[in-house]
């Protein structure tokens, strides 16, 4: 009798295509993702496309949530494009708002990649940091204050890639030594099965002081960011629309973003003192002896190659911050200039050395490109319309605090360039048409610069800083995913927003 296969060959291929869609997810996370696109249309023919499109901004930002079980790109990917196809935003609207963007795309695509042909000096600068400096309170407050002052002069996207390059290597020295691997040893630092006791309990209070240090170097290129002309994309836009210098941006911010940075100091402090929302993570003794030892030994076998690839690469961050600082190209292009120099003179030459620098960078640029997608159909269903109109309704300094306020939660969902963007136009419409005067509009600049920049730190979606490191390869090491990112910056956005809030409504027009 002939036997009779247990499954069809259809229900196999069914069954492989299922364990296919989104790899190694969830079970449940996929059905949610199929159930999503299922229902999507439904909403669409039931409630209309204002209701689906704040719908398609909900389920995007579940896909950012979900990030440490599935990179977004895929579901968010697949959510944008159903979305296109719905009709809720046209392709010439998504390639409109990633050509408004491209200078963003552009650094990503070479600034992070030159900044991992720099890792050496980086690490090199920084375990030296870690091993002297044992306050962990002083070195907190030294990390925010440092990337507010680098972000206030360079881009926040920058400041983030050199802090994420800095705190992969370190987790990679110490999660080396607790496997008992050696430096030339092919090892995958995301997997712990050969660290053991006690270094597996060391290994997680040391990623916790990682999570700890990057969320205040993150909340750093805000406090930094808000205050200069080329602290942030949409910063140079609304310097341009008023006519401001580099001088006349910081003086007219001054009185909002001055004492923002300052509260977000004193944030960082307590937050630290008092071990809260998460802080508090001291550097165990055990890294930091290993760490002592890793710098000793790479300091005894470092040769005059080795000396004068450390030297090219001092070089090359000294015309990477006078080349930002003085605006002598687009950012991207100086982050192409970064990978010529800093290949060149330290002897990588092969495709494969310079392809590797580019993984980190890639994922994250596609994913920003279908963010836009989204933003595009915030654009074009005209999602934040009602709120711009109840604002610009409004007088004198209810007019500015509503739109501080208004900036602020629509950048906690959106882009805040985008936010900007849209806010100022209508502004700068409003001055043109006569409706406010040049005063007031000066005002509402003020008020859409601080409004988007300083409560977006609220949500990862908010800034592209938050978001890269959010879906960077270091989030999952370090463990840090969506939720706990918001629980570690609900306390900046407390502070700094109120503080935005009170400086708007009391300073800002005095």
């Amino acid at each position: 009798m002939t036997g009779v296969p247990s499954t069809t060959p259809a229900r196999s291929l069914a069954s492989a295509a299922a364990r296919n869609f989104l790899g190694s997810a969830p079970r449940w996370y996929k059905l949610t993702i199929v159930a999503i696109l299922v229902v999507n249309p439904f909403i669409l023919l039931l409630a209309g496309p204002v209701v689906a499109g704040w719908v398609v901004v909900a389920e995007f930002i579940f896909t950012l949530a979900m990030s440490l079980k599935c990179y977004p790109l895929q579901p968010g990917g697949l959510i944008a494009l159903e979305a296109v196809i719905m009709g809720l935003a046209s392709p010439d609207s998504v390639f409109h708002e990633a050509e408004a963007n491209f200078p963003v795309i552009l650094l990503l695509m070479f600034m992070v990649a030159g900044i991992f042909f720099m890792r050496e000096l980086l690490l090199l600068v920084f375990t030296k940091l870690f091993v002297a400096v044992r306050s962990k309170l002083l070195l907190s407050v030294t990390f925010a204050a440092t990337a507010a002052v680098l972000s206030a002069f360079l881009d926040a996207l920058t400041v983030i890639a050199v802090v994420i390059a800095v705190a992969t290597g370190l987790h990679s020295v110490y999660h080396r030594f607790a496997s008992e691997r050696g430096i030339d040893d092919g090892h995958d630092h995301s997997d712990d099965e050969l660290v053991h006791d006690p270094m597996r309990g060391d290994l997680e209070r040391f990623r916790a002081f990682l999570r700890n240090m990057m969320m205040h170097a993150a909340v750093g290129t805000a406090l930094g960011g808000v205050s200069t002309l080329v602290g942030e994309p949409q910063n140079l836009l609304i310097g341009q629309l008023a006519g401001w210098d580099f001088v006349e941006f910081f003086l007219r911010t001054a009185p909002v973003s001055i004492p923002v940075l300052i509260v977000g100091l004193l944030t960082t402090v307590l937050l630290e003192a008092t071990g809260r929302f998460g802080y508090g993570a001291r550097l165990p003794e055990s890294v930091r002896e290993v760490m002592a030892r890793w710098d000793r030994e790479q300091s005894e076998q470092r040769d005059a190659r080795a000396r004068a690839r450390l030297i090219a690469q001092a070089l090359t961050a000294v015309f990477l911050v006078v080349g930002l600082a003085l605006h002598l190209a687009e950012v991207g292009l100086i982050g192409l200039t970064v990978i010529v120099l800093a290949t060149a003179f330290t002897g990588v030459v092969s495709e494969h050395a310079i392809g590797h620098a580019f993984q980190e960078a890639l994922p994250f640029t596609a994913l920003l490109v279908v963010f836009f997608a989204v933003v595009a159909v915030i654009h074009d269903q005209g999602l934040f319309k009602p709120v711009i109109d109840a604002v610009l309704a409004q007088e004198g300094t209810a007019q500015l605090t509503l739109l501080f306020v208004a900036a602020g939660v629509l950048s906690m969902i959106s882009d805040n360039v985008f936010v900007a963007t849209v806010y100022i136009s209508e502004v700068a419409a409003a001055f043109e048409a006569g409706a406010i005067d040049r005063e007031q509009f000066e005002l509402l600049a003020v008020a859409v610069n601080t409004g988007t920049n300083i409560p977006s730190v609220a949500t990862p979606n908010g800034q592209a800083a938050f978001l890269f490191l959010l879906t960077s390869a270091l989030a999952p090491l370090i463990r840090l995913g969506y939720l706990r990112m918001l629980w570690m910056a609900l306390p900046y956005t407390i502070t700094m927003t109120a503080t935005g809030l009170l400086s708007v409504a009391f300073l800002l027009g005095a």
